[in-house]
């Protein structure tokens, strides 16, 4: 592990004063002014890099990312009561003592409530049925605006190759008449699949990949384009070219499988440990800043009015001393910036099983075991643990005793780093940069 250039310490804690009711309101304005600031962005040419067709290519070798040249105007925050951390002693090893499901009584939800967001379906019946996860493309950037985002429980964005990242969204609380532009599959989609034991929507993948996954128990849930229009994946109406333009309609798709006698039952899911209040003592961030390369980086802003996180993405590459770019992440779908009320960075080991692999940047994203991670919510920041104490359940998130870190009710975005990624804090403002090793 690299040392973390982070003043964060699990071994002393001390709090400050209260707050002084002026400066909040300032602090609040200033947000409110820098946040409509960076949604009215400019968006730069498209950059010449985009994410490859299947099968995979190689792609460049990162470049040295420099945290001193500043990203946005720095944000600076009036704190609550503060956590207050030692420098660099963020722990390297997992807590000792880790909880057991049936001893944690907050997982108790009420009858009907969604076990992926703490809240009720957007339409009763929607959880007698199996999830439902899709891939969803970010680049080449001519694909923007998405669709189906906004509409998604959970969705979680990782690396595939050539610096480039990719979403893959889990339903199950609600639909969307258009999820996409769907695309390839990767081995991390089996992980996501298996958690919330649900459908894999994708595009055909590697043959590495696509036979692995064919070759696996889950081989009855993976949906591909066929000749009909069962399964129901549709063209795009957009002017693109046709590998960009398919998209995946999860309202029909039960009908689909009612029609080919297809397992649709509910799994039995664990749920999630939400609350609607935040820890008393901790840090508040207002921006939280990621870069996967040169070509792909993104910001997520926090409004306080609102209680949620805005996706601002990046709109030119930063070669040739070019500056960062970024404007807001829209879903065509809903017309709808894509926001999210929990975000979760974790660092997870990424390898390779031979030398081919590696030429190819063939990635194992290896979420299993535990491992640290970063919790975001109601704009405060918490250091955790990710723990996936099940195969077939979703991730349990911890503080650094083994106690469950709560989740507000909603939806979360998960972005997943190397675990040699390193991270930065200045002021208000929290920067990743993805390395693995």
């Amino acid at each position: 592990m690299k040392s973390r250039k982070i003043t964060l310490s699990f071994k002393k804690i001390k709090f400050f004063g209260g707050l002084i009711l002026a400066s909040f309101l300032l602090f609040i304005i200033f947000a409110m002014i820098e946040g409509n600031r960076l949604s009215k962005a400019n968006a730069a040419s498209l950059s010449e890099r985009v994410a490859s067709a299947t099968p995979f290519l190689p792609g460049d070798e990162p470049e040295e990312f420099d945290f001193n040249n500043p990203l946005q105007v720095q944000l600076t925050a009036t704190p609550r009561p503060t956590v207050v951390y030692e420098e660099g002693a963020y722990p390297t090893s997992i807590p000792q003592i880790l909880p057991t499901m049936p001893n944690i009584s907050p997982y108790s939800l009420p009858a009907g409530f969604n076990p992926l967001t703490g809240k009720p379906p957007a339409l009763p019946g929607l959880l007698e049925r199996r999830p439902i996860a899709s891939k969803v493309t970010l680049y080449p950037r001519y694909v923007r605006p998405q669709s189906g985002l906004t509409r998604s429980d959970v969705v979680f964005e990782y690396y595939i190759e050539g610096g480039l990242t990719r979403f893959i969204a889990v339903f199950y609380g609600n639909n969307a008449e258009h999820v996409g532009p769907v695309r390839s599959g990767r081995f991390f989609d089996e992980h996501v699949a298996r958690m919330y034991q649900s459908y894999l929507v994708f595009k055909y993948a590697d043959p590495r990949v696509y036979d692995y996954l064919k070759a696996t128990d889950i081989r009855d849930f993976l949906i591909v384009p066929g000749s009909t229009a069962c399964p129901p994946y549709i063209v795009g109406k957009q002017d693109r070219d046709t590998y960009n333009n398919i998209f995946f309609n999860t309202i029909k798709f039960a009908d689909c499988l009612e029609k080919q006698n297809k397992d649709n039952s509910r799994p039995d899911l664990r749920a999630g440990y939400f609350s609607m209040v935040p820890p008393s003592f901790a840090e508040p961030v207002l921006g939280i800043f990621a870069r996967y390369s040169l070509d792909d980086y993104h910001y997520w802003g926090y409004d306080p009015l609102t209680h949620k996180y805005y996706r601002h993405q990046e709109t030119n590459n930063l070669r040739n001393g070019n500056s960062p770019n970024y404007a807001p992440l829209i879903d065509n779908l809903t017309g709808q910036q894509v926001n999210t009320d929990n975000i979760v960075y974790l660092f997870v080991p990424h390898t390779f099983e031979n030398k081919y692999q590696e030429e190819d940047e063939v990635y194992h994203i290896d979420l299993f075991g535990s491992g640290q991670a970063v919790l975001f919510r109601d704009g405060i920041v918490l250091p955790a643990y990710w723990q996936r104490i099940a195969t077939d359940q979703p991730l349990l998130l911890t503080d650094p005793s083994g106690v469950p870190l709560s989740l507000k009710p909603g939806r979360t975005f998960y972005e997943v780093l190397g675990e040699n990624s390193t991270y930065t804090q200045q002021n208000a403002q929290w920067h990743f940069e993805f390395e693995t090793p």
